[in-house]
């Protein structure tokens, strides 16, 4: 297997688990399971960080301004994804959650995403990629806030990447 094939099989198999953890947090009673909840906030914080601080930065080294337009797409959704990871769990978050991953996921996994154009570098910058990406630590993080008036933060975050916070009920 090549290099740039396992940095995309370790980010996808890792949407993988995000996405499971994510489905076990929201109970068939619209309660939700906080253990899975967290397992998947600090999880998904982590893979975030990993492309954040190591891919992202890496594909833009390489001077390819086909992949700037995604990679601007991306960090708008990160930035809403992790303003939903702020305030206390709900199915509304969830289903918001939910929504916005699907898109986002695919648009990273897809044939010429993000994931496939890490095969523009040598095998041997692959390899410390794959490196520093397996060895990313859990990402520090506070618990969920749960003032009030992190929902308006939160909706403004959503509104900021395209996203309209009504339709989620948020």
């Amino acid at each position: 297997m090549s290099i740039s094939r396992e940095i995309s099989d370790y980010l996808s198999h890792d949407h993988d688990r995000l996405d499971r953890l994510l489905e076990q947090s929201l109970l068939p009673d619209g309660s939700i399971d906080l253990e899975s909840y967290y397992q998947f906030r600090q999880g998904l914080l982590r893979h975030i960080g990993i492309e954040e601080k190591i891919l992202i930065p890496a594909l833009l080294s390489g001077r390819h301004e086909e992949i700037t337009q995604t990679i601007d797409r991306i960090k708008l959704d990160h930035s809403a994804i992790v303003a939903l990871l702020v305030p206390t769990p709900s199915s509304a978050i969830i289903a918001a959650l939910r929504a916005i991953l699907s898109g986002h996921n695919a648009l990273e996994e897809q044939n010429g995403g993000m994931y496939e154009r890490a095969d523009i570098y040598n095998q041997q910058s692959l390899a410390m990629i794959s490196q520093k990406m397996k060895e990313a630590p859990e990402v520090r993080s506070l618990p969920n806030n749960q003032d009030p008036k992190i929902l308006e933060a939160t909706r403004r975050a959503l509104e900021r990447a395209g996203y309209d916070p009504k339709v989620f009920s948020i």
